[in-house]
């Protein structure tokens, strides 16, 4: 199937969600007045707001296209990632968030992750904000690359127009109301968009086994053309399902997720975000997972030729419902795209502003000259992942696998051993980014020949090992277990 029949009432709700956003950017455009204001939201997100932006932020494109078109072509093996995806965000919201939003608020004013690794390890030479800052660009223009390329897609496909186009249409939407609105758009997209795409992924499931004829139907017809897809483990190795369970290692070091946690209003909203934003995932999760494994059943029982699995969103939202209302539900996938691709600028811009411009070239600098180079740090970066993502074929879940790899493995164990282990120190942290951050890069280029296993898996292994080793044989620096004693007891008196 190439692509969906252009009617107005598609149009229109493209057009008329697009302008959403843009009015939403336009107004906050006045409200930024400080770094902080534009990066953090002045840490006033409440708890609905946080949940629901981590999880728009986190999830992208890829848990509308590149999640239901694994489970369509390989069935319930890929749920695994799902799962591991699941059991990390609670893990991350329940251990990492308290400890994280006391560090960088009431111990250090950090506004950055970059930030917050300069004051936890007293680093006055900045050596750990110039390699955090370069593994942030680097694996983020990969990152955003593959929302471009999620975008793209859904434009090509909804309105028949060249790709290169299409990419050049989504990518200016993005980049705009990031552009203009900062951190306090990008949460209040992130509401909207978060909410639209929970719905899309009720209302599309619900619709197609109505379609069949019931779920049972559903699964007899899979039962029977491929029998493989309803089994979790048939098929499929230990070190398959290894490398689908170990996605949840990523979110302990995601920069647009963990500013999050950074943002929110008060340390006892977290509870409440947590359960939010967890029930938020997995309904979308599972909405996801029962599409792309149903979306077999449907194609064998309606003879439909599907060319690319990854459509498989677009393809039902156009066969199921009246164009007014497939306008709404493709609108959801751009909403994936953008909540994720203008975290992810958003982040980048900081990287560049504050960790380079402000903190190494011009101390000095004014906040509005700050603010003039975060802004355009936001179009230098949207054009290098533009570049990137004109390569159509490109497969959505491998460039956010890949990306999502060097963020975990890199950044992940450095942020846990940071927050619960007062004997890390600077030189830890150096070497566990460092050696994560290149574990992922050598073993996806040549690992893989050996022990086909998600590169995250080694790269957070030998991260964890080089931090122990290094912070043994190294010292810890002056003031730093002070505040570590000092976070500890934020943690001891919420208890009480």
């Amino acid at each position: 199937m190439g692509h969906v029949v252009l009617s107005t009432p598609i149009v229109t709700m493209f057009v008329v969600y697009s302008l959403l956003m843009l009015y939403i950017g336009f107004y906050f455009y006045k409200q930024n007045e400080t770094t902080e204001d534009y990066f953090l939201g002045d840490r006033s997100m409440g708890p609905v707001i946080s949940a629901l932006s981590a999880g728009a932020s986190d999830m992208s494109g890829w848990l509308l296209m590149g999640l239901p078109g694994a489970l369509y072509v390989g069935g319930l093996i890929n749920s695994h990632i799902a799962i591991g995806l699941s059991l990390g965000a609670l893990i991350n919201w329940v251990f990492v968030a308290k400890r994280l939003r006391i560090y960088t608020s009431v111990i250090a004013n950090s506004i950055t992750i970059s930030d917050y690794f300069e004051t936890r390890f007293s680093d006055d030479k900045h050596i750990l904000r110039l390699i955090s800052a370069f593994v942030i660009l680097i694996f983020f223009i990969f990152y955003i690359s593959s929302g471009l390329v999620s975008g793209a897609k859904l434009f090509e496909a909804t309105f028949g127009i060249q790709y290169n186009y299409a990419l050049s249409i989504g990518t200016l939407i993005i980049v705009s109301y990031t552009f203009l609105g900062g951190y306090k758009a990008v949460c209040w997209t992130d509401l909207i968009q978060g909410l639209l795409m929970m719905s899309a992924l009720i209302v599309v499931p619900i619709v197609m086994i109505i379609h069949l004829g019931g779920i049972g139907e559903g699964i007899k017809i899979i039962r029977e053309i491929k029998p493989e897809n309803l089994s979790f483990l048939q098929g499929s190795s230990v070190i398959a399902i290894i490398s689908s369970l170990a996605w949840g290692l990523g979110y302990f070091g995601q920069p647009h997720i963990l500013v999050r946690f950074m943002s929110i209003r008060s340390i006892k909203d977290v509870p409440k975000a947590t359960a939010i934003g967890i029930s938020w995932m997995v309904i979308s999760l599972i909405g996801a997972c029962v599409m792309g494994l149903l979306g077999v059943a449907y194609a064998y029982k309606f003879d439909l030729s599907l060319e690319d699995p990854e459509k498989i969103f677009i393809v039902m939202s156009q066969l199921l419902f009246n164009p007014w209302i497939t306008g709404i539900l493709l609108s959801a996938i751009l909403a994936a795209v953008m909540s994720t691709a203008s975290s992810q600028l958003l982040v980048s811009s900081s990287t560049i502003a504050e960790d380079f411009y402000a903190t190494i070239f011009n101390k000095n600098a004014p906040q509005k000259l700050v603010m003039v180079i975060s802004r355009l740090s936001v179009l230098g970066v949207a054009c290098i992942a533009f570049f990137i993502s004109t390569d159509k074929n490109a497969s959505i879940l491998s460039i956010v696998s890949y990306a999502w790899a060097g963020f975990g493995a890199s950044f992940g164990s450095v942020i846990l051993f940071s927050l619960f282990w007062s004997r890390m120190t600077r030189i830890g942290a150096i070497a566990g980014m460092l050696s994560g951050a290149s574990t992922v890069i050598l073993y996806d280029k040549f690992g893989k020949s050996f022990l086909d296993i998600y590169e995250i898996v080694p790269g957070f292994i030998v991260a964890s090992i080089a931090i122990v080793v290094f912070s043994l044989f190294s010292s810890v620096r002056a003031g730093t277990k002070e505040a570590f004693e000092t976070m500890l007891k934020e943690i001891e008196s919420l208890r009480r």
